[in-house]
């Protein structure tokens, strides 16, 4: 059976509306007991996680009936729905970036995706703790909310002359290796920036920095919202041979990636 999706610019409007639920729900648990807890595979999950999500899926369920959701805490209790080929389907993270809301530094993000023909056409970035949120469109551009304030459009940047600015993971990993592989490709990078969850490809998306390697582990819900925002702004992500990152892989796992402005290949 074929479900026919509202036009983008509804599902846009209505997804910010979705996951700004999901965030005061995450909030509402932040100022107290987290509930933290190890799943399967020794990873972190809160009592904010299952709530978010909660929220996140019976929203979407509500705005486009039958349309296959593939979410992270369904899939780690074993949920895990069948994809039609070419179908879309929507990819959530209720919450990324667990381990920085239990260090409460508040770098973590609600993120919600819709994929189209491998692609994300449509992505919300909300960052909780600040109040922030970036969108991305396939068509309609991207955009940035801060507080109450209006939605301001993003794009993403030439880099300055001098040279790069880089992003790298709060929790994984060091500066170490990508310099390497910064080294190895010609790229020079004059200033360096951490931060956690899916906000590394939004600070690209404004035109705060220019490039994101990610060499380890990363499923699909990890980075498609934050992908159809940066592609939005005029940037891309690609996998280490240049093809574009895409979705509804085998088991859901990522390659490595870069996420970069395109004037920073």
């Amino acid at each position: 059976m074929t479900h026919a999706l509202p036009p983008l610019d509804t599902l846009r409007e209505t997804c910010t509306a979705i996951a700004q639920d999901a965030a005061s729900e995450i909030m509402r648990i932040y100022a107290g007991d987290h509930g933290v807890r190890d799943k399967d595979d020794k990873s972190p999950v809160t009592d904010a996680d299952h709530a978010a999500e909660a929220v996140i899926l019976a929203g979407l369920r509500k705005l486009t009936p039958g349309i296959v959701i593939i979410a992270e805490e369904e899939m780690a209790a074993g949920r895990v729905p069948s994809l039609d080929d070419g179908r879309p389907f929507w990819l959530v993270d209720p919450l990324d970036g667990t381990k920085e809301f239990i260090k409460r530094n508040g770098e973590f993000t609600v993120n919600i995706a819709l994929v189209e023909n491998g692609r994300p056409t449509l992505g919300i970035v909300l960052a909780p703790a600040t109040d922030t949120l970036w969108r991305g469109a396939k068509g309609l551009g991207a955009d940035k909310r801060e507080g109450k304030g209006a939605f301001t459009p993003i794009r993403t940047r030439t880099p300055p002359t001098e040279g790069l600015t880089a992003c790298a993971s709060r929790s994984h990993g060091t500066f170490n290796d990508l310099d390497i592989w910064f080294r190895n490709n010609d790229l020079t990078v004059v200033d360096r920036v951490q931060a956690g969850s899916s906000l590394k490809f939004c600070l690209i998306a404004e035109g705060k920095a220019d490039i994101y390697p990610r060499f380890g582990p990363t499923m699909e819900w990890d980075t498609g919202a934050a992908q159809g925002v940066l592609e939005a702004a005029g940037g891309e992500v690609v996998t280490v041979d240049g093809k574009p990152l895409l979705y509804g892989k085998p088991r859901f796992a990522n390659p490595h990636f870069i996420a970069r402005s395109l004037a920073a290949r």
